[in-house]
């Protein structure tokens, strides 16, 4: 076998090509949210939201219907319970939060460990990227329109709410409406992301791209462009690289994200210590 066809072995067979496609769609969406997370200092919710899903797949489990739509629901439990619990106590959002996921986090073990269940749990908290079918890739593709197409029309309106809160209220903005679209549509994203990378990897996945692009470029456009080209570079060298190396794909993924942060980082702190140090030069 000849070097081309070691280099091109992963993509002949079957569960690969699933394995590709799926990790490719759930990297655009997750990219574009992680940009508003990061700005928002939403990346607790993000974790939040991915463990409150649990309990919604066991009961989706025990009552026949799809998955997703339990995870979905449970998502969409823990964000509004979040923001109503806020509002009317004295707890700050990230103490709610952490009350709430853990919570319901809990109550999804409990409930997992009562039913005689064919679901494995390392599958729903780690994912099962090389056991998907293609229902499921055609699942997280529609995911990914719905979440793009309300980006896209909603884009704007979403950036002056993150950054500036109050100005958006005072321009007459529907607040209310932005905060729990973008929570439903982080919430449908964990969905589209939880057979592929799993409950808690996908947290990694909503965070780290932002936090990347971040570091590099100031302005928003730039930045969601780089979040989006660096997790669809890490998803798809995580996968192909899990083939060769005999890994997880899902971690290898993530592997690949937190090296190209800490290379980011150190490249970035390097070049402000220089830029640092030229003025300091010109101004003596």
């Amino acid at each position: 076998m000849d070097n081309l066809s070691v280099l091109l072995e992963p993509f002949t067979f079957t569960f690969m090509q699933q394995a590709f496609s799926i990790v490719l769609l759930v990297a655009v969406p997750t990219a574009i949210l992680s940009c508003f997370l990061v700005l928002k200092g939403w990346s607790l919710m993000g974790d939040a939201i991915s463990h409150s899903v649990l309990p919604g797949v066991v009961l989706a489990y025990i009552f026949a219907i799809p998955l997703a739509v339990g995870a979905f629901a449970a998502g969409m439990v823990c964000a509004i319970a979040t923001g109503f619990i806020t509002e009317n106590s004295r707890l700050k959002e990230d103490t709610v939060m952490g009350v709430v996921f853990s919570s319901m986090f809990g109550i999804g073990l409990v409930m997992m460990t009562k039913i005689d269940s064919n679901v494995h749990l390392d599958h729903i908290l780690f994912g099962d990227v090389l056991g998907i079918s293609w229902r499921d890739v055609l699942e997280s593709g529609i995911i990914t329109l719905m979440v793009v197409a309300f980006i896209f029309v909603k884009g704007k309106d979403l950036l002056v709410f993150v950054f500036d809160k109050q100005h958006a209220r005072v321009i007459g903005l529907p607040v209310t409406l932005l905060h729990y679209g973008l929570l439903a549509m982080l919430s449908l994203t964990i969905v589209g992301a939880l057979k592929a990378v799993g409950m808690i990897l996908v947290i990694a996945m909503l965070i780290a791209p932002g936090a990347i692009a971040h570091l590099l470029t100031a302005k928003f456009q730039s930045m969601m462009m780089t979040s989006v080209g660096i997790s669809l570079s890490c998803s798809f060298l995580g996968v192909y690289l899990s083939f060769f190396i005999d890994s997880a794909p899902a971690p290898t993924i993530i592997m690949l994200m937190t090296i190209t942060f800490i290379g980011v980082f150190v490249f970035t702190s390097y070049r402000a210590k220089q830029t640092s140090q030229k003025m300091l030069a010109v101004a003596n």
